[in-house]
């Protein structure tokens, strides 16, 4: 193993907080390989590289020796995490927990070393808790205590209803914790409360409290809204190569180094001379998030896809040409009362929108052309005979071929 101090700096690189850092170095001290906890709930099936953050972070905590236990929250999901919260978040169905479980398991893996993870599930010891040892732990908590959280507070303070079960899900999760005897603890930074309440469990039980180490929310591809599907600007885990390179081609200057540090596997001595670099001005952007991209992408796939993506980004971006090697859709052109296609519609069946709804956002805001010609706002309703063979293009970087 690296020296602790040499560790620490690697670990560092990049996070919000170390609650406290002078107990992470001296475990680090031991010399003995750490047991670093990620608790995830699987309430959405997908992730994308903003959700990969802690995930990447742990596979550093791998490489420098260490465990790690991932822990699926099939147990936790069922009450739904309060935090960032102005309401009680829907709790999901058994069923859905263990599909989206699946799912996320797999990405999850294309980061992580599958010989230095333990992937275990909270519902083996949740929802085998007998009332007498659920008793002994929230006694361990006052209500006074829950009520710090900021989330909690701001909903009580504006007479905003919270369930009772809510209040149970930090409590879960630092026993999570004890059961599995974690050194440290990862978590987004809007996860403190969560991560402290394990480390307050710990001490109240005995063991030797988990340190706290919490990273940024990643901005999306516009720079400043958090990444998510919700808002348009992610990077899917499972996005194609080509689409990859491009997004991160369109994230801020600004925003490189946070990436690099906490989205590619590039080696920290390294970010910290490209952060020197750029701020001395000895480095060009565009070369830095060129090497970021193709990094990133390779991350997710290999070497000469990452090249093949960036030789297609030159193709559409440079010289403004067509891809060869578009996907092909079979459109149903069958005209409408009207005697003509609803375009809208046929984008969310080419998988170029997310729902007919979306598509129409995407024609009003200039951003669907049709072999190379934008269509009007409010032109939704389309001459069948302009989409017979026709390329339809959204954005910069997604096209279909219709036969």
């Amino acid at each position: 193993m690296l020296p602790a101090e040499e560790q620490l700096h690697i670990i560092a690189s990049g996070v919000d907080r170390i609650v406290p850092e002078s107990a992470l170095l001296e475990k680090l001290k031991r010399g003995t390989p750490l047991n670093i906890k990620l608790g995830v709930d699987p309430t959405a099936p997908d992730i994308h590289i903003g959700h990969a953050v802690p995930l990447r972070k742990l596979r550093q905590f791998q490489d420098l020796g260490h465990q790690v236990t991932l822990i699926i929250g099939d147990g936790t999901a069922l009450i739904g995490d309060p935090s960032g919260r102005n309401s009680t978040r829907p709790q999901l169905t058994a069923e859905q927990v263990k599909h989206n479980a699946q799912t996320y398991v797999d990405q999850a893996f294309k980061i992580l070393d599958p010989e230095k993870t333990t992937l275990v599930y909270n519902s083996e010891w949740l929802l085998e808790l007998k009332l007498e040892d659920l008793l002994g732990i929230t006694g361990k908590f006052t209500v006074a205590r829950i009520l710090e959280r900021d989330d909690f507070q701001k909903r009580y303070t504006n007479n905003q209803p919270i369930a009772v079960h809510e209040f149970l899900y930090p409590i879960m999760q630092a026993y999570d914790s004890v059961v599995i005897k974690a050194d440290v603890e990862l978590g987004g930074s809007d996860q403190l409360f969560n991560l402290l309440a394990g480390r307050e469990l710990m001490e109240k039980m005995g063991m030797e409290p988990q340190v706290c180490l919490t990273l940024p929310l990643l901005e999306g591809t516009d720079g400043v809204q958090k990444m998510s599907k919700s808002y348009g600007n992610y990077i899917g885990v499972t996005d194609e190569p080509a689409d990859m390179f491009g997004k991160v081609m369109s994230i801020p200057d600004e925003l490189m180094v946070k990436y690099y540090r906490l989205a590619s596997t590039v080696p920290v001595d390294e970010i910290d001379e490209i952060e020197r670099g750029l701020a001395a001005d000895e480095l060009h952007p565009n070369k830095v998030k060129r090497a970021l991209a193709r990094n990133i992408v390779e991350a997710y796939y290999d070497e000469s896809q990452a090249k093949a993506a960036e030789e297609q980004f030159d193709l559409v971006f440079k010289k403004h040409e067509i891809p060869d090697d578009i996907p092909e859709f079979a459109a149903d052109l069958t005209p409408n009362d009207e005697g003509k296609v609803y375009l809208a519609k046929l984008l969310a069946d080419a998988g170029l929108a997310g729902s007919a709804g979306e598509g129409r956002r995407l024609i009003d805001g200039g951003g669907v052309k049709v072999n190379g010609e934008p269509v009007a706002a409010k032109s939704y309703n389309v001459e069948p005979d302009l989409l017979k063979g026709a390329t339809l293009q959204v954005g910069k970087r997604k096209y279909v071929k219709l036969v």
